[in-house]
C-alpha cells in the first residue's frame, strides 16, 4: 500500500503570545518595552513582563511616577552599591584549606570606583537624602515603613518622603549623567 502524501504547504498564522498565564496569586507584574535581542534593526522593541513586587523603583517607573532619567539614576546607584558591597561570601572549595581562615581578596578597581561614586552621592544628597535613598533602593522599604522607622506615621510625612525621594532621584540622574541641569530645572 502506498503511503499517503502530506500536504507541505503551511499557512503562517499571526504571532503567538508566549507570555505565561500561570502566575502566583501574589504576583505584581508590569509590561515594559525592551530592545529586541534578535532584531535586525536597532530600534526594534519587544514587550516583556517584569516583576515589580519587591522593586520600588520599578513600580514607580511602571506607574509613570518617575521618568527614565530618574529610573536609570536609581539603577546606577543600586549597581554601585552591589559592586561596592563586600558582605558574606561563599567558601571556595577549590582553594587550599590551611587553617580555616580566609585571606581577604583584594579590592578591585571597579569596587574602588563604585565606592568613590557612592561617597560623592552621599556628599551631594546629604545625610538625610542618602539615608532615604538607601532605605528605598537598597532595603526596598516603602514610604510607610520609612515613616515607621523614623517614628512619624502621618500621611503628610509620607508625602514629604515621596517628594524628597523624587528630588534625590533627580540628583542621582544628574550625578550619573542621565540628565542635565536644564532638564532638571524644567520640572
Amino acid at each position: 500500500m502506498a503511503r499517503a502524501r502530506r500536504n507541505m504547504s503551511y499557512k503562517l498564522t499571526g504571532l503567538h503570545d508566549r507570555r505565561s498565564r500561570d502566575l502566583p496569586f501574589n504576583a505584581e507584574l508590569a509590561e515594559v518595552k525592551v530592545d529586541n535581542p534578535l532584531a535586525l534593526d536597532q530600534d526594534d522593541k519587544i514587550v516583556a513582563v517584569r516583576s515589580i513586587r519587591n522593586d520600588p523603583l520599578g513600580r514607580l517607573h511602571s506607574h509613570h511616577q518617575i521618568d527614565e532619567a530618574q529610573y536609570r539614576g536609581g539603577r546606577a546607584y543600586q549597581s554601585d552599591w552591589e559592586r561596592a558591597e563586600r558582605g558574606p561570601q561563599a567558601m571556595d572549595p577549590t582553594r587550599e584549606h590551611v587553617d580555616g581562615t580566609r585571606s581577604r581578596e583584594p579590592i578591585t578597581e571597579s569596587q574602588r570606583q563604585a565606592v568613590l561614586r557612592l561617597n560623592r552621592v552621599e556628599r551631594e544628597l546629604g545625610t538625610d537624602g542618602a539615608a532615604l535613598v538607601h532605605d528605598v533602593l537598597v532595603l526596598g522599604l516603602t514610604m510607610d515603613q520609612i515613616g515607621q522607622r523614623r517614628a512619624v506615621r502621618t500621611q503628610r510625612w509620607n508625602d514629604y518622603f515621596a517628594r524628597r525621594f523624587r528630588e534625590c532621584l533627580d540628583r542621582l540622574a544628574l550625578i550619573y549623567g542621565f540628565a542635565t541641569n536644564a532638564s532638571a530645572r524644567r520640572r
